[in-house]
């Protein structure tokens, strides 16, 4: 399949200079205060053919929702290229097509408490000249419907809607741009459990119905099994694994892939929880200081020698798979 999305040597730092403390505290020991780099996202490289969903899986911290901004072209990459057909998403360091849009985790933080919801969803068509004033009022019906809500709706404030309801005013105001693609940060994490199923099966619904491709971000695994094609595993910055999802689930090749599964409360054959749960040892490592070598090694059970000194990169594991471990999981890593 072609690529749609393609994310070329992504790399993105954050830079802060030293507080008044830190600077007060170095003038006093005669030393030189430097400024923090947080190495958020480094060289992650990913393809999304037209129509496909790709989940990014990954710890809280690991950069999922930076290199989701950089995709919609929010986030300017320090290095790298974002592109959606072949053309880039961002020009002269600002986001210059409207054919990627955004969800985020928080609709109550992501909508404007002062305009009614009936602006925020035409606001941007408006400004970007898809539609006329004329025409605003059968286009935010028309948005409001395709979510699930009436046309009343545009009338409300977003603190009248419960927070189900929000998200799916999010989601209309994302599709009112007419977007080829979706970028979909933690959208059901903020969400009671049985909210989140109806907004999951919403995605579906209009993944089949406007042919949308999406990058679909979480910290869920399960969430990410119902919703994604393939999975990109994200660790500390930097893609690990990449494969098609029920491969990933059923034989991980990463030990870091294999540790999360197992961490993650699943239910027996009976119904009753399982009993193997296993926790991933130790902290994710600073991205301000990361490791040399892998940057998994210290928390790993297979970590050898050439582990700690060497980086791995993605190399081909199996049939469309990739992993970036110097000694990839067999096919027998889950019995």
């Amino acid at each position: 399949m072609t690529d749609f999305i393609r994310l070329a040597g992504i790399t993105r730092r954050f830079t802060s200079a030293p507080s008044l403390t830190e600077r007060l505290a170095k003038r006093l020991t005669g030393s030189k205060a430097h400024a923090t780099v947080v190495h958020a996202v480094e060289n992650v490289s990913l393809q999304i053919a037209k129509g496909e969903t790709l989940g990014l899986v990954g710890e809280s911290g690991c950069g999922k929702s930076t290199l989701g901004r950089v995709a919609a072209g929010i986030l300017k990459a320090t290095s790298g290229q974002a592109d959606i057909d072949a053309a880039p998403v961002m020009s002269n360091g600002k986001k210059h097509t409207t054919r990627i849009q955004m969800v985020f985790q928080d609709p109550f933080a992501s909508l404007n408490p002062r305009m009614r919801v009936g602006d925020t969803i035409s606001e941007g068509p408006l400004a970007h000249g898809l539609i006329t004033r004329a025409e605003s009022a059968a286009d935010v019906t028309r948005w409001l419907e395709a979510v699930g809500l009436d046309a009343a709706a545009a009338q409300r404030f977003p603190h009248q809607f419960s927070g189900g309801q929000r998200q799916r005013v999010a989601i209309a105001r994302a599709l009112a741009m007419r977007p080829d693609a979706l970028v979909c940060d933690e959208p059901v994490a903020s969400l009671d459990v049985s909210i989140q199923a109806q907004i999951i099966n919403l995605f579906l619904q209009l993944r089949r119905d406007l042919n949308l491709t999406m990058l679909f971000i979480s910290h869920d695994l399960s969430v990410v099994r119902h919703v994604s094609d393939r999975v990109a595993m994200m660790y500390l910055g930097r893609i690990v694994e990449t494969g098609r999802t029920e491969d990933i689930f059923k034989a991980p090749r990463h030990p870091y892939t294999r540790a999360l599964l197992d961490s993650a409360p699943r239910l027996a054959a009976d119904g009753a929880p399982a009993q193997d749960i296993r926790p991933i040892r130790g902290e994710l490592p600073s991205p301000i200081n990361p490791p040399s070598g892998c940057a998994f090694h210290q928390r790993c059970a297979h970590a050898q020698e050439r582990c700690k000194k060497e980086l791995p990169v993605l190399r081909p594991s199996g049939d469309q798979r990739e992993a970036a471990c110097h000694f990839p999981l067999g096919d027998k890593a889950d019995d």
